[in-house]
């Protein structure tokens, strides 16, 4: 970590599994769904694209708790305000959910905050120097959840090494491709249906999580 970027990351864990939820508007049901493969995930970001204020409160809130129990770190995307709110361990903003400085500001320096990078080292580079604890880069792959998303390389998983951040890896990653991003550095992958639309959500995560015990870690 260079002089010019603190060190915001060291409350993430080491790597793994970064669980994304999927949109879904049944609270306990949403529960249950996390509950289930949350014992395979390093991190897990709330995401609701279609709720209202007052249910994604809820829902976030709802996962707080159980993310709580399990010990694992939960991320609120697009909206640290409502991080600040419940005392979430951090947000994930994108392009336009406003000032990293500004969410590092409220949010205090042991939070969490990640940003979207898509496929511009430059953006990691201000995000670094923004205060940024991780750097998200992708797709990397077609992506169901995102279909229109900009495709990233995994070069520049090797080009933003030298800032210093963990850097996390999304967008149609299976357990089948994704050990080319974590030897290309990705310390975490993010997924969504390749847990939540799996046959087998419980037998997804963990094979996504064996794919960085074989890589070793």
């Amino acid at each position: 970590m260079s002089a010019s970027h603190p060190d915001h990351s060291h409350a993430l864990p080491r790597r793994g599994l970064y669980l994304i939820t999927p949109d879904d508007p049944e609270t306990t049901r949403l529960l249950a769904r996390v509950a289930a493969v949350l014992p395979q995930a390093a991190l897990l970001q709330y995401r609701n694209k279609q709720a209202d204020a007052v249910l994604r409160g809820e829902q976030a809130r709802a996962l707080l708790a159980t993310c709580r129990e399990r010990g694992v770190p939960l991320v609120i995307n697009d909206d640290w305000q409502l991080a600040a709110e419940i005392g979430a361990d951090g947000a994930h903003l994108g392009e336009d959910d406003g000032g990293l400085e500004r969410a590092r500001e409220v949010l205090g320096p042991r939070a969490i905050l990640g940003a979207s990078c898509y496929d511009r080292l430059d953006r990691a580079e201000s995000a670094a120097r923004a205060g940024a604890s991780y750097l998200a880069f992708g797709a990397f792959f077609p992506s169901n959840t995102k279909p229109g998303a900009r495709r990233a390389d995994p070069s520049l998983l090797r080009a933003s090494a030298h800032l210093g951040l963990p850097r996390v890896a999304i967008g149609g990653i299976t357990p089948d491709n994704s050990p080319a991003l974590v030897a290309a550095g990705a310390e975490y992958i993010a997924v969504v249906s390749g847990v939540f639309d799996a046959p087998d959500p419980v037998e997804a995560a963990r094979a996504y999580r064996k794919v960085f015990e074989q890589a070793g870690g």
